[in-house]
């Protein structure tokens, strides 16, 4: 019963923050993320594929879909995401360029928003207008290919543009 009450139903949020391998890693190490998978979101055709985004025949952005527990909030979530983004950068992070590489938070609900667009109004006060940060109701995505689920724990030397020292050390595993 004790641990019914620690535990509470898990919640999800869907973020974009350039190549989705890195946004996955960073958020796998944090103290409550239960699991992070890789998908397309808010793109123009449906099962689109890695490939598709490569192309331009999609218009998807490569996003991370977020399960966590109580023992991390929505407001901490945010807090690491402004870490390991320039969220005044259109539709680029690090040497990665092109729509499929724009942030975004995606969101469930009129709750949800609220706390999102309060918290960075709070964060960004009079430059909240200049941020690149879309902030939209999550539509429909598709899980990204199985190769790139985990995909730096599988390639230890693989290509990422976030720096994972730049961690809280509070909010780790």
């Amino acid at each position: 019963m004790v641990k019914e009450k620690l535990f509470k139903k898990e919640q999800e949020i869907i973020l974009a923050g350039g190549c989705f391998w890195g946004v996955s890693e960073y958020f796998s190490r944090l103290k409550g993320v239960i699991s992070v998978k890789c998908l397309y979101i808010d793109g123009n055709i449906k099962n689109p594929t890695y490939a598709d985004l490569k192309s331009g025949k999609a218009s998807h952005a490569e996003a991370v879909l977020i399960k966590y527990n109580n023992l991390i909030d929505l407001k901490t979530i945010l807090k690491n995401f402004l870490l390991i983004i320039n969220p005044f950068s259109l539709n680029k992070q690090g040497n990665d360029i092109g729509i499929q590489y724009r942030s975004g938070v995606y969101y469930q609900g009129s709750q949800e928003k609220e706390l999102i667009l309060t918290y960075f109004k709070d964060y960004f006060k009079e430059d909240f207008p200049k941020i690149q940060i879309q902030i939209k109701e999550r539509n429909d995505f598709y899980l990204a290919e199985e190769y790139h689920q985990d995909y730096l724990k599988k390639n230890k030397n693989g290509y990422c543009h976030i720096d994972f020292n730049i961690m809280p050390k509070e909010d780790k595993n």
